[in-house]
Formats: C-alpha cells, structure tokens, sequence
C-alpha cells in the first residue's frame, strides 16, 4: 500500500481488562474492525487517546502487533512512536516499521522541555535512521511545549517527514504551516472542535479521539468538504459539537466512556485518569445526551405504572433499564453542574401526590421555613410546569439579590428542564397530572453570572430528573465510583 496522509482516523483508544491491568486483545480487534466498516481511511493505535504515556514499551509493541495484524493492509496503520527520550522514540519507531506499521506519528518532547534544537534533532535523527513515513505531532496541552512551526519548516525537508498533527486548536498554526509547507507535507487536524474549519481550510483529514465513537460522522463532514459541500458540513460539526468539546477536554476517559455507553466494551482508563476526574459525572450525562440524540445509543420501551394506570414510553439507559417502574411513590436524584461560585446542585423528589411527596408538598406550601420559602416553578407568568414543581432554596436568603437569584434564572431553569424532560419522555406525560417534584436548589450567595446560574440549574435538574426516573446511579455505580467520590463542594465556594 502506497501511504496517503489524508481521511478521517481514529485515534484508537487500548482497550484494558477490568481494572486496567492488561489489554484486552479481543475487543481490541473488535474496535479495529468497527472503526474500519464505518469508513475510516486510517487507524492510529498507541497516541495519547491510546493511553500510551501509561503504558509499558512491550504493551504498545503488542498493540502495535495486534492492531496491524487485524487492519491486515485494508487501512494504513499509523503507529504512535513517540516518546520523551530520543532512544526510546527511535527504538519504537524501529519496531514499528519492522511490524509492518506504514507511518509513525511522534509526538513532541515532553516534560524535560527540550529547546528548539534540541527539538529538530529530536525527528531529525529518527526520520534519518528509519525508513518510515514520519509525521509530526503537536500537542502542546499535554507536552508543556509547542512545536514552532520554524521548526516543521525545517524538518519539512526531510523526505520521510510527510505531515504534522495538530491537536493543539490552534487554527493559526495549521494555516501557517499549510502556507509555509503545504506542498511539501501534509497537515492532520487533531482537535475535534475545529475539525470542519480545518479542512475547509486545507488540512488533509483529522485525526480525531472521537472518531473512536462518530467515525460516521466524521468522514461525512470529510467527504461533504472534498465535494464542497460546506454548509453541509457545518450543519454535521455542529451537530456534534458539544460531544466534540466533551471529548477534547476529557480525552480517552470521555472516548472510552462514550464506547462503553454505545456497548463496545473497551474497559476504563489507567490511573491518575477516571470518570469523575478528566470526564466529570455532569459531561458523563451530557455526553449521554447527546449520544441518543443523534441515535448513537437506542431508546428503550419502559412500562410506567403509576396508580392504577399503566403506560409505555420511551427514554434511554445506558446501563440497566428496569422493564417496568411501579413504585412512583417516592424516588429520588440528585446532580451537580457547573464550577466556582455558578455551580448549581440539585437533589429532588417525584412521586405521586397521593403519597408522600403530595403530603410534603402540602406541608411546605402551608408552613414555609424562613428563608427557605418554597416557590412553585413557572414557565411564564401564570403558566405552571407539569408536573407541578415545589422548589426550596438550600441556602438561607438573606438579601433580595440571592432572592432574585434563586426565584430568578434558577426557577426558570427549573422549569424548563422539568417541561424538556416531560416533552423526551422521561417524565410520562400522560401522568404529569398525577405527579409532583420537590426540588432543593443550590445557588451560592456570591453568585452574579445569571446567565451561568441558569445553565447550569437547568443541567442538573435535567440530570436529576433522568437519574430519579431510571433509578440512578445503581448499587454497582455506586460501589464502583465509591473511591472515587467527593461531596459536591468540596473545592469549591
């Protein structure tokens, strides 16, 4: 196969056994094979979405094994090489050609921060001592060093360097390099974020850490670009926009994560990397969200029964979906969203008002705490949400502004996401008449950005909703996330 640096390629995650303590070679083939039958022009095992700074250099020779033998000449493999040391990075690029890899991405110098000489004869001395195409990698969020683009005009001479990847979402950079070199290599983008713009710009492909999960969707927005289609291609980048800024902020926790939901099981992430650390529980849900909105993750029939009446809705579950809910009596969620003085937490109750929520709404709405008076939530003057909605201040208020905070962008978030969730189907709408939901509702006193307050309540209360409905988290994830646990306000205000 003659290499051609261009198309969509993912930046494969290694999938690990249970606690992450081998690889697990089967459904590392299996992802290879997946990638590959949804259209991707290229793979790319061993990057930093591959965990590789986490691995030994005989685990990344056997993924590099692994995955070539699987590929079997249908895709090019681009074998991650690279490393903080010279003859480390030489020593796997060797390896990678002898596998059979057709080209070695090799990410900058990290951690001793090298100057810019030390830099060019970093890839110098590799391209020269192994016959491979070489491609530059730039990733100055994780190396602490970004690499100039004077000094991939300078290595661009060298016959075996034949790109660079930029991860850094820079566009400046790629535009510059693409002025300066574009006709002698060629240019990956590797931020999901700016992937469209990129290539509408002149890059070659991109590849991306979410093109684990949206391969699909990526070469769409590829080949929409090759063929001028451009609006076409925004309309795609959008769509999946905030799945994409999830993922770059959160790299192979949010990509695993997201894989694992979709049911390709790939395992978690080495330590000091978790979900609830890189990929926080608020992104979890939202990247959930998103996932079933463009039909990643299936909906699932679920059989409401409250009271005497018995309904069947749709909502997705990632994990398990009881067949039928009966006891709306009394459940319970709770979700945090946001950071700093905006954060908003929320926990909740939904049963029904023949029961004792409607007996503890009644008892709030006739016996106010001070300070802690209950306002039932509207969606406009004189429009009342259903289910109907009793939210209550968790901080004391003590002055009008926290008043105008709490009964302002808070209620109204409130009630948006109640009446968003009753649309989805996550509340059954043929009972919102028989429901209520008491609401605590944090907003910090020394909050001033309403507009954050708003998003950010409105977040949590969608969450809590769905975690209430789907009975969430179970006692697994809760055993399973046990040690990786904080109260919600720990490190912050």
């Amino acid at each position: 196969m003659v290499f051609r640096l261009e198309g969509i390629m993912p930046a494969l995650v290694t999938p690990f056994t249970k606690g992450g303590d081998e690889i697990d070679e089967v459904s590392m083939r299996v992802l290879v094979n997946r990638c590959i039958e949804r259209g991707v022009h290229g793979v790319v095992p061993c990057g930093t979405t591959g965990e590789f700074i986490n691995m030994t250099i005989e685990e990344r020779k056997r993924v590099l094994d692994l995955v070539i033998d699987e590929v079997n000449g249908r895709v090019p493999v681009v074998a991650g090489t690279g490393a903080s040391g010279t003859r480390q990075a030489l020593e796997m690029t060797k390896y990678a050609k002898d596998a059979g890899a057709d080209a070695s991405l090799i990410v900058t110098p990290f951690y001793a921060k090298p100057s810019t000489r030390g830099l060019y004869e970093h890839f110098f001395t590799i391209a020269s001592e192994v016959d491979l195409p070489i491609i530059l990698y730039n990733i100055p969020q994780c190396t602490g060093l970004p690499l100039p683009w004077q000094i991939v005009e300078d290595l661009a001479q060298i016959p075996n360097v034949v790109g660079v990847k930029d991860s850094s979402g820079q566009l400046n950079f790629i535009l510059t390099v693409l002025e300066k070199v574009g006709d002698k290599i060629n240019v990956m983008c590797g931020h999901d974020e700016v992937v469209m713009a990129a290539l509408a710009a002149g890059a070659s492909g991109a590849i991306l850490a979410s093109a684990n999960f949206i391969p699909d969707i990526w070469v769409e927005v590829f080949n929409k670009v090759r063929e001028g289609d451009l609006q076409g291609a925004r309309e795609l980048q959008r769509k999946v926009q905030k799945i994409a800024r999830i993922t770059v902020q959160s790299g192979a926790v949010g990509a695993k994560e997201a894989l694992n939901m979709m049911g390709v099981k790939v395992g978690s992430v080495r330590q000091p990397l978790s979900v609830g650390g890189e990929l926080t529980y608020e992104a979890r849900e939202e990247l959930r969200l998103d996932l079933e909105k463009i039909g990643k993750i299936k909906a699932k029939p679920v059989k409401f029964e409250v009271g005497e009446k018995v309904l069947e809705e749709r909502f997705a579950a990632v994990h398990i979906t009881p067949n039928v809910i009966r006891e709306f009596k009394l459940r319970i969620g709770e979700a945090l969203a946001g950071k700093d003085s905006e954060v908003a937490h929320i926990d909740l109750m939904i049963g029904e008002k023949e029961g004792p929520v409607g007996e503890a709404y009644a008892r709030a709405k006739a016996n106010p705490t001070p300070g802690h008076e209950p306002l039932v939530a509207i969606l406009e003057p004189n429009v009342v949400v259903k289910p109907i909605t009793l939210m209550v201040p968790t901080v004391t208020i003590k002055n009008m502004r926290q008043a105008s905070m709490v009964y302002g962008p808070a209620q109204a978030a409130i009630a948006k996401a109640v009446a968003d969730n009753l649309e989805d189907g996550v509340i059954p709408k043929e009972n919102a008449e028989d429901l209520i939901i008491i609401v605590n509702v944090f907003v910090h006193p020394s909050a001033i950005n309403r507009h954050r307050v708003y998003i950010n309540n409105y977040k949590a209360m969608r969450h809590a909703i769905r975690r209430a409905i789907e009975g969430r988290p179970s006692v697994s994830e809760v055993l399973e996330n046990k040690d990786r646990s904080r109260h919600p306000f720990k490190y912050t205000p």
